[in-house]
């Protein structure tokens, strides 16, 4: 990597040699001739860089150059930084006038002429360590190349269509989906259709379209297949030479292209043909069309298969969405590698051998070219010894020697442009498995110089938003999580990916583990993985003073910034190891010293004059920041998320005046804003901004809603709370400017519900506040609470572009803009207006709405969706086409089962998911519910204490039901003629939970014909006297747990027969838990095959059992809220409330 470092550090050192600020200041302090000169010897060296990296590999002078290079490149780029710094100083001493005295000190004659001197010193160094190498690359013949080229061009083996079915294993479903695409004539209005096949290299495209391309009934539906290897580079009259022969199996006449292309029209022309354009590299739309136009002339139903790594490519390409090709399923995987690795692909008699080969497939990630080269290897070892020598010591190597899989995958990195190749070796300092989190990887890429823009109004933050696509499109991305309005927040990198990563990172980056011995001296990057120790990381690097990124404590398993458990730290990170830290990485660009327990950030984190990116986030006893935090000018990223402590930002904070991301969600003790924080022009940034009490005379200034007014550059989401402290001053809020920003996307307007103001005047007052809040059109989030107005401002109907509206405890608001004004519109939820009585009073026509989620809690005047008289008989909701998600949770005048024509939920046939919670009005499930509900997948009862349920309508209507939960219900009911229950019930119905249901004798006999039930769940139904004998005929059943049903005192003969029950628990029944001892029960040999069984008395069971419950409570409480109501406190509080609410009930 060191080449590809060297050549974009060069061009950073040019471009800041280049810059008028840089030029001036060298003549201010006298060194601008030693600047030149230094510009002309970077640039010398620069021209050979590209050449030396073709030539290293095969030479240890020319890799020892290199090395020697980087690190004088190194220190000239952090002198350099040095001036930059000064210039920042400058800057900001004549922005402040209070600073105009330590201007003058500054900048007096004699202070220019000793830091003009000293840095001029520092200049004629470096340029002389730079001028000895630039010497040396004579001797080594370099020749100069004045642009990057975009790859090394390795060729690759070229492919061929033939491939013996026997061969393929774990692709017969994949082929399947492949046949119903090129058999389908009507794909779209082209005659010629073409089906991109995506993923990873060694994934098994290839051998899929081969296993494709020679099936039988593809021979048969297609007059003409053509296959060609494409590689690269894509060469238009080299293709079609390929797919001439292929069509004609002779070699064409002429190669010159107009006899060429008649020929190729001529063989295609009338024919109903399949190709295959396998290994597609050229991402040129220009090329590609060249050849998509020679292509048309074939007839409908005309298939082009392409296989790619790249998604870009394929969205050139397709006529349609790409066909993600997976990973082998485990049982696919052991398959494929039994027939490499053992004689005649049998499994060995040997029980260690075969638990050996398990363990060794897990590290080839299901990636059928790497089982297939490392099941080879084994072959050939036919002792224990030998294989596990294999799996602890030559594992790891085979990658790094680049055995069959790796030069694959590497040639995928070879294809990356220059300025993508250091971005993703830097990937590889997160571990394996981990969620990077996109923002945040482009904020590290940014701090450590890696991006830079031709164009002088682009911001980094796109650029490295390009870069990240780049690399997602080239499948080095995978596991793409995005948010509410669908951005992208985080991503994985596959396992032999991160193994790519390593291996060209080199000794640049290094990942330090507690047991670690020293790492080389050249590592400029350091992530530091661990949950239980510190260790002295300075003591492990040679020359701490080097690096540039410090990552501690990143968790090694994803998943712990779960929001119910936000500390899961053990590290102490104290004063004294914090100030050896800070002493000894002098040069750091990032440091991440997230979740490190530390109480206070000491005065010396002043002195990281190079710091770009700090992460403080999740420390919670950090209470305040230190002054001099305020002095380092070239901080980009200030990450303080969750930092639950911290009660204020340090007064001086608009100082930072290179600030560009400041995190501050879940920061819960926040009182207010500091003033100045508007001087941060280049902030994009401010998730947070909270309005503190009315100052008194003698506290500290405190930031207003006019602060915002320059902050044009925001972006994302921004929470503003606190606004009751401008409820009696609303003509301020005019002064934040939030039309101007248009680049947010979410919008959260907060006032503190209590105590509230109930006034008129505060009423009117609030009104007006909100009226001057207006945002830009471009919103796609907008959520409001604690509003004591009664209406919602007029501009709320103007944001077209509204994805989200969230509108929660807003006492008095008693009208809800017409949904029609929101064609984009997805998620509305509703939740504590106390006066609200209907959602619309217009009648307007939702008919196209997009609306996906809906959600209704606790509106107790609430009396339906249309405002209308009462003898009118209309449903409960109008017709929303592609509803997927209804929650209605605590609404008593709604009018649920009362007759109506249509039925009260009218059209829903695109609802997946329905959770009714707390209504006590519901006594039953209207049959004209249920008759509409036919895509229903998941269907949630809670609390709803009187409500009788009968399966048999359930099963009878919802056909397409997979899972099923009802808790504290009054009756389970089931229908007596046992006969009439045959043959009902949904064909993909697999978890049943049943909790709190106090009349449930016996199960409902409508699950008897239910095979495919896989988990069933039954709790404190204290009625319970029996499981039914007919519980044998639940085959599919995997999980049943039975928890406080104190008269269930034994288990049916048909349990023996449940030979896929896995996990059985038995827990509260006292007669039954001693009828199933281990060994001595009378009912032990029912369930003595099960693998799984823990019963009362064991232990945590019964914080097991409180987590069971938690799960289904947080299931309907939590889905429609949390993961875009997370972004408010209040209402993350308010959720979490509802949930301890219910489920404290059982414990």
């Amino acid at each position: 990597m060191a080449e590809i470092v060297l050549y974009d550090t060069a061009g950073s050192i040019i471009r800041s040699l280049s810059s008028l600020a840089l030029q001036e200041i060298g003549v201010l302090w006298g060194f601008k001739n030693e600047l030149r000169k230094l510009g002309d010897t970077v640039s010398t060296i620069q021209a050979v860089l590209l050449d030396s990296e073709e030539k290293q590999a095969h030479n240890h002078a020319i890799k020892d150059w290199l090395r020697k290079l980087k690190d004088a490149m190194y220190d000239a780029d952090d002198l350099l930084d040095d001036y930059s710094t000064q210039l920042l100083r400058r800057q900001l001493m004549t922005r402040d006038k209070k600073m105009a005295k330590q201007v003058r000190i500054f900048f007096s004659k004699s202070n220019q002429l000793v830091y003009g001197f000293k840095m001029g010193h520092r200049i004629k160094a470096v340029r002389a360590r730079l001028d000895e190498i630039a010497i040396d690359r004579i001797k080594f013949g370099f020749n100069e190349h004045t642009t990057a080229t975009q790859f090394e061009h390795v060729k690759r083996q070229d492919t061929h269509s033939f491939v013996h079915g026997e061969d393929v294993i774990g692709r017969e479903d994949d082929k399947e989906s492949i046949k119903k695409l090129l058999f389908d004539p009507n794909m779209n209005e082209k005659n010629v259709s073409i089906i991109p096949i995506v993923g990873i290299g060694g994934q098994g495209k290839t051998t899929l379209a081969q296993y494709v391309y020679n099936d039988e009934e593809v021979r048969r539906h297609f007059d003409l297949r053509m296959w060609a290897c494409v590689s690269d580079p894509f060469d238009v009259k080299t293709i079609i030479v390929k797919l001439i022969e292929s069509a004609t199996k002779e070699r064409p006449k002429s190669l010159e292209m107009d006899p060429l292309q008649s020929e190729l029209r001529a063989k295609i022309d009338g024919k109903r043909y399949l190709l295959v354009l396998d290994d597609v590299w050229n991402e040129n739309h220009g090329t590609w069309s060249n050849l998509e136009k020679l292509l048309v002339g074939g007839l409908r139903g005309s298939k082009v298969l392409i296989t790619t790594r790249s998604e870009k490519i394929a969205e050139i390409t397709g006529t349609i969405s790409p066909y993600p090709l997976r990973g082998l399923s485990e049982s696919s995987s052991w398959n494929l590698f039994k027939k490499m690795a053992f004689k005649n692909g049998e499994e060995p008699n040997n029980p260690k051998l075969v638990e050996i080969g398990r363990e060794i497939i897990q590290k080839c990630a299901q990636v059928p070219l790497a089982i297939r080269s490392i099941g080879s290897l084994l072959y050939f070892k036919n002792s224990e010894d030998d294989w596990l020598y294999f799996k602890n010591h030559d594992l790891y190597k085979i990658t790094q020697q680049e055995n069959d899989i790796f030069p694959i995958l590497k040639l995928s990195y070879d294809h990356l442009p220059s300025h993508l190749k250091q971005c993703f070796a830097f990937c590889s300092l997160f571990p394996k498995d981990y969620e990077i989190e996109m923002k945040v990887l482009i904020q590290l890429w940014i701090a450590q110089g890696f991006l830079h823009s031709s164009y002088g109004n682009r911001h980094l933050e796109d650029i490295g938003h390009e870069y990240f696509m780049d690399l997602l499109w080239r499948s080095f991305f995978q596991d793409v999580q995005r948010d509410i309005v669908g951005e992208i927040g985080k991503c994985k990198m596959h396992d032999l990916i991160h193994d790519l990563a390593q291996s060209v990172a080199g000794e640049e980056c290094t990942i330090l583990y507690p047991d670690r011995e020293k790492v080389d001296g050249r590592t400029r990057h350091v992530a530091f993985h661990s949950s239980d120790s510190l260790p002295d990381i300075p003591a492990l690097l040679p020359k701490p003073n080097k690096i540039r990124t410090l990552l501690l404590r990143i968790p090694i398993l994803p998943g712990l910034d779960d929001v119910f458990n936000w500390n899961n730290s053990v590290l102490e990170l104290n004063k004294p190891v914090f100030n050896t830290l800070i002493s000894s990485f002098k040069c750091l660009r990032a440091l991440n010293l997230s979740r490190s327990n530390i109480q206070k950030v000491p005065n010396s984190i002043g002195k990281l004059e190079h710091l770009r990116f700090l992460d403080l986030s999740r420390n919670e006893d950090i209470k305040l920041l230190p002054a001099s935090i305020t002095k380092l000018q070239n901080l980009q990223t200030l990450r303080l998320e969750f930092c639950r402590g911290l009660k204020e930002l340090p007064e001086e904070t608009g100082n930072l005046i290179s600030l560009r991301h400041l995190g501050l969600e879940g920061c819960d003790s926040l009182t207010h804003m500091p003033h100045g924080l508007g001087k941060l022009i280049t902030l994009q940034t401010l998730s947070l901004y909270i309005l503190g009490k009315k100052k008194s005379f003698l506290s500290k200034p405190k930031g207003g809603l006019g602060e915002l007014d320059g902050l044009d550059e925001l972006r994302g989401d921004l929470l503003i709370k606190g606004l009751e402290h401008s409820r009696y001053s609303p003509s301020k809020a005019k002064a934040a400017n939030l039309e101007r920003k248009q680049h947010l996307q979410w919008l959260m307007l907060e006032w503190d519900p209590e105590p509230s103001d109930e006034s008129d005047k505060a009423i009117a007052n609030d009104e007006q506040l909100l009226q001057n809040l207006r945002p830009h059109l471009n919103l796609k989030l907008l959520s409001i609470a604690g509003y004591a107005g009664v209406r919602l401002s007029s501009w709320v109907s103007s944001l077209s572009n509204l994805t989200s509206i969230i509108i929660s405890d807003c006492k008095w608001l008693q009208h809800i803009p017409p949904l029609d004004r929101f064609p984009f519109l997805e998620r509305l939820f509703l939740t504590n207006l106390n006066e609200l009585e209907y959602i619309s009073n217009d009648g307007s026509d939702v008919s196209s709405s997009p609306l996906k989620f809906l959600a209704l809690a606790n509106l107790p005047k609430l009396r339906g969706w249309l405002k209308t008289r009462e003898t009118d008989h209309l449903p409960l909701f109008p017709s929303f086409p592609s509803l997927s998600f209804l929650s209605i949770q605590n609404c008593p005048m709604m009018s649920l089962t009362t007759p109506s024509s249509p039925s009260p939920l009218s059209d829903l046939s695109k609802l997946k998911y329905l959770y009714l919670l707390e209504l006590e009005q519901l006594e039953y499930l209207p049959l004209e519910w249920l008759q509409n509900l036919t895509s229903l997948e998941t269907l949630g009862i809670f609390d709803c204490r009187k409500m009788r349920i009968s399966i048999s309508p359930l099963f009878q209507h919802l056909t397409s039901l997979e899972n099923l939960t009802i808790l504290r219900c009054k009756e389970l009911t089931s229908n007596e003629n046992e006969d009439g229950a045959h043959g009902l019930g949904p064909t993909r119905f697999g978890h049943l939970s049943i909790i709190g249901v106090p009349n449930l004798v016996s199960l409902p006999r409508e699950l008897r014909d239910v095979t495919t039930l896989q988990g069933l769940q039954i709790m404190v139904c204290p009625s319970l006297v029996s499981l039914p004998e007919w519980i044998s005929d639940l085959t599919s059943l995997q999980e049943l747990e039975v928890v406080n049903c104190p008269k269930l005192i034994s288990l049916p003969e048909g349990m023996r027969r449940l030979t896929s029950l896995h996990h059985l628990t038995i827990a509260e029944c006292p007669c039954l838990e001693e009828r199933c001892e281990q060994g001595t029960g009378e009912d032990w040999p029912k369930i003595a095959h099960v693998p799984n069984f823990r019963k009362g008395g064991d232990g945590n069971l019964k914080e097991w059992i409180a987590s069971r419950i938690r799960q289904y409570l947080e299931e309907a409480s939590t889905f429609p809220y949390g993961r875009f109501l997370r972004q408010s406190d209040l209402s993350k509080a308010r959720i979490l409330t509802i949930q301890l609410k219910l489920w404290h009930t059982w414990i």
